[in-house]
C-alpha cells in the first residue's frame, strides 16, 4: 500500500510541476505579448528592434531556462507581431528574439558550446556573402564584440557579471541571427527589394541605435531580475 501511495504522490507531484511549467510560460509569453505590442520610440526606428521586447529577451531564458524562454518569447512575439504588425515578413525575423532567449539562458547556466556554434556559423555565412564586403566593417561591432567576450568566458568560469555578459551576447545573439536572415538569405532584396546604398544607411545607423537598446535592456535586467526569479522560485516551491 505505500509503494502505491508513493507512486501517487510522483504522479501528483509531476502533474503538478508540468501544470506550474505551463503556467509559467503562459505568463511570461503574456508579457512578451504586450511588450512586444508597443511600438517604441521613433529614435528607435532604425535600430533592431520596434517595439519594447528587447527588455526582457535575456531574462527569459535566465528564469524559465533556454526551452521555456524560447517558447514563452516565441508565443510572445507572434501575438505581439499579429496586434502591431509590421508586415507578413517581420514574423520571421521575430524568430530572433527566441533564439537569443534561449542563447543567453545557456551562457547563464554555463552551457557554452553551442552559442559559440552558434555566433561562428552565422558570422562565417555573413563574411562568404558579397555584399558583405561592400557593407561597413564597424557596422556590427558590437556583434564582433560579443564574440570576443564569448571566447573569452569559453576557457575560463562564468560568474562574476554572468547576469550582464549573458544579457549582452543574448540581445547580440538575436541581432545576428536576424543579419543571417536578412544578408546570407538575401531576405534584404528578396522581401525588401534594399539597394546596397539603403543597406549602408541601415548598418551606420544601427551601429549606433542597437547599443543603445541593448544597454538599455542590460540595466533594466540588472534591476528586474532578483525580484522576478525571487517569485518565480516561491511559485516553483508552493
Amino acid at each position: 500500500m505505500s509503494v502505491v501511495k508513493l507512486c501517487s504522490f510522483q504522479l501528483i507531484k509531476g502533474q503538478m510541476t508540468k501544470s506550474k511549467r505551463i503556467s509559467l510560460i503562459a505568463s511570461f509569453a503574456a508579457v512578451a505579448a504586450i511588450l512586444d505590442s508597443i511600438p517604441g520610440i521613433p529614435q528607435f526606428e532604425s535600430g533592431i528592434w520596434s517595439s519594447w521586447i528587447f527588455l526582457v529577451i535575456p531574462l527569459f531564458g535566465f528564469i524559465l531556462g533556454p526551452v521555456d524562454g524560447f517558447l514563452s518569447i516565441l508565443i510572445g512575439v507572434l501575438v505581439g507581431h499579429s496586434i502591431y504588425f509590421r508586415g507578413i515578413h517581420e514574423f520571421l525575423f521575430t524568430i530572433g528574439a527566441p533564439v537569443g532567449a534561449m542563447i543567453a539562458g545557456m551562457l547563464f547556466r554555463q552551457r557554452k558550446s553551442i552559442p559559440i556554434m552558434f555566433f561562428t556559423i552565422l558570422l562565417t555565412s555573413y563574411f562568404l556573402t558579397p555584399i558583405s564586403w561592400q557593407l561597413p566593417l564597424w557596422g556590427m561591432w558590437d556583434v564582433y564584440l560579443a564574440l570576443i567576450v564569448l571566447m573569452i568566458i569559453s576557457v575560463m568560469k562564468l560568474n562574476k557579471g554572468r547576469l550582464l555578459i549573458s544579457t549582452f551576447i543574448g540581445l547580440e545573439a538575436d541581432i545576428l541571427f536576424r543579419i543571417f536572415l536578412l544578408v546570407p538569405l538575401r531576405t534584404y532584396h528578396i522581401f525588401y527589394g534594399l539597394t546596397l546604398e539603403a543597406m549602408k544607411i541601415i548598418w551606420v545607423t544601427g551601429a549606433f541605435v542597437t547599443p543603445i537598446q541593448v544597454g538599455l535592456s542590460m540595466l533594466f535586467i540588472r534591476i528586474i531580475y532578483p525580484p522576478v526569479q525571487k517569485s518565480v522560485k516561491e511559485f516553483r516551491a508552493f
